[in-house]
């Protein structure tokens, strides 16, 4: 690669579902892009996340691309909740279609990005040791891609083999017969325990807290239907771009209080039987009412109550700890039945913990000891600011993006922060983000990104920043959108807490479809909260 190679107009972090249509994006527009990608192929988190009975939790009719008609045609998604495998071929499919493998370079991680005010562009440092210059950033590094790696005493010592979901091999992994411990029990912990119970010898899974999962009532995708709806496409992103999480599901049937307890139970179990995230949607006022909420949440937990056969022994992992819907909700392919096999034991970390690894297994703090082959990690991610402060972003006037954000995220419209010109954050703190379908938000996003760089283009200008009131008043919106939700009052990784006491709830909760307005009203006219030179 010479030296003109490493200067760009626009530079893409990331060839997930983000970086690859960043690229084709702003190829379209005339930009000259590069993406540098770390891992060794496109895919983002569908490419490090192929732990076994990965899979997505929204309809492979929405979770994929809406922006070409022959592309979403061709690709016939062969189930309604797609698997990892096949989401990672299909993303492959468009990299190798749209041929935008010759604009990325694997196995290149971001190690830094300085702004150069002489130059009106970014420095960016690379673990191989290349740099790179480009007038526009585009963080397109994704919101659950730091993964948290286990830091559990002695693990060093242990003689057996231990894995992450959030990073696994490449190479297949033998787990038939053997003494198996999964650590963690949320959406990729529910996932890797249904997928596996019934091959490994022994199964032990250590909770720390019961979360709500519902079925997917997953099955082969309707032929008819592809193209039906392939035919339709239009059609169909405008309904995902108009609603308010980016994937379709059946309006709500307004306040709980509006039906009888009897009616309510009807409503809920129409959702149930659905399957998926549609039970969150049941009632308007579930995300704000208590009440309302205690309906839904009681609900699922007789749900888990009967698929558990009501066995005493396993009530651990009835959910009641926090509200339903106030975290991520989970969707199963056969959860909380594999708890009646006799090979799957449940360890309820609540009244104890992990003390410590040893050469044979785990140490518990009350005394237990418990034999393993082999460990799996599924332990989640540094969610909306991990994988940015691990790139050392430094602003203008030397400001760290780190430092900036020590009292939690400020952006406009979740887009650009104001010290740090010219650098896009897409699905990034302040917009929807990880509450929308990321496949839409991230279309969105990089549209956005290429009409803001036309307008700043058009004017003869070269770099853009968003002025500080604007950036202020966008961030106390969303602060004033998520204060009623019961959401904001209750302990999740969408609220930043500082020291002093006051949090900064992170993604923006006024809906998809509200915040798409939001920002073509912005571009209509003109960039008004942007500043330019």
């Amino acid at each position: 690669m010479t030296r003109d190679d490493r200067t760009v107009d626009v530079l893409v972090i990331g060839a997930g579902i983000g970086g690859l249509y960043a690229v084709h994006r702003f190829r379209q527009a005339g930009l000259s892009v590069i993406a540098l990608e770390a891992a060794a192929d496109v895919g983002g988190v569908w490419y490090h996340n192929s732990y076994p009975g990965a899979r997505v939790d929204l309809e492979s009719e929405t979770f994929c691309y809406l922006f070409d008609d022959e592309l979403y045609r061709e690709w016939k998604w062969s189930e309604r909740y797609a698997a990892q495998p096949e989401i990672h071929a299909y993303l492959r499919h468009v990299a190798e279609r749209f041929d935008l493998r010759k604009d990325i370079r694997f196995e290149t991680r971001v190690t830094g990005l300085r702004w150069i005010e002489e130059d009106a562009a970014y420095l960016v440092s690379t673990e191989t040791g290349d740099e790179y210059r480009a007038h526009f950033v585009v963080a397109a590094s994704g919101q659950l891609s730091a993964r948290r790696s286990p830091s559990f005493e002695g693990l060093e010592d242990f003689r057996g083999d231990w894995y992450q979901t959030s990073n696994w091999p490449k190479q297949p992994v033998d787990l038939r017969g053997k003494r198996v411990g999964v650590i963690g029990t949320g959406s990729s912990g529910v996932q890797v325990i249904t997928a596996i119970a019934d091959e490994v010898g022994e199964l032990v899974v250590f909770q720390r807290t019961p979360n709500y999962s519902v079925p997917a009532h997953n099955h082969a995708r309707n032929r008819v239907r592809h193209e039906y709806v392939g035919n339709r496409r239009e059609i169909l992103r405008d309904a995902v771009f108009g609603s308010p999480m980016g994937f379709l599901m059946p309006p709500d049937a307004g306040p709980a209080t509006n039906w009888s307890p009897i009616e309510r139970e009807q409503l809920l179990e129409q959702r149930w039987a659905n399957g998926g995230q549609a039970l969150l949607r049941t009632f308007s006022d579930q995300g704000v009412d208590w009440d309302s909420n205690t309906v839904v949440g009681d609900f699922v937990r007789e749900r888990i109550r009967e698929r558990l056969d009501a066995r005493e022994d396993l009530t651990a992992l009835i959910p009641n700890r926090y509200p339903i819907g106030t975290r991520r909700l989970c969707v199963d392919t056969g959860y909380y039945e594999k708890y009646l096999r006799d090979n799957v034991q449940l360890v309820d970390l609540s009244n104890t913990s992990i003390e410590r690894f040893t050469e044979t297994g785990i140490e518990l703090a009350d005394g237990r000891r418990i034999e393993l082959d082999v460990a799996v990690f599924a332990l989640g991610f540094e969610a909306f600011t991990g994988t940015l402060f691990q790139m050392d972003i430094v602003g203008r006037n030397g400001v760290r993006l780190e430092d900036a954000w020590a009292q939690g995220p400020e952006t406009m419209l979740g887009l650009m922060a104001h010290d740090f010109p010219n650098l896009f954050l897409p699905t990034g703190p302040g917009g929807p983000s990880v509450l929308a379908n990321m496949f839409a938000a991230n279309v969105q996003g990089m549209d956005l990104v290429a009409d803001v760089i036309s307008q700043v283009r058009n004017r003869g200008k070269q770099v853009v920043w968003p002025e500080t009131e604007p950036q202020r008043a966008w961030t106390e919106h969303v602060q004033g959108v998520a204060r009623g939700l019961i959401r904001y009052q209750v302990d999740n990784y969408f609220v930043h807490h500082n020291a002093d006491g006051s949090k900064v709830y992170l993604p923006y909760t006024g809906g998809f479809a509200t915040y798409v307005d939001y920002c073509q009203a912005e571009l209509d006219a003109g960039l008004p909260s942007f500043a330019m030179a």
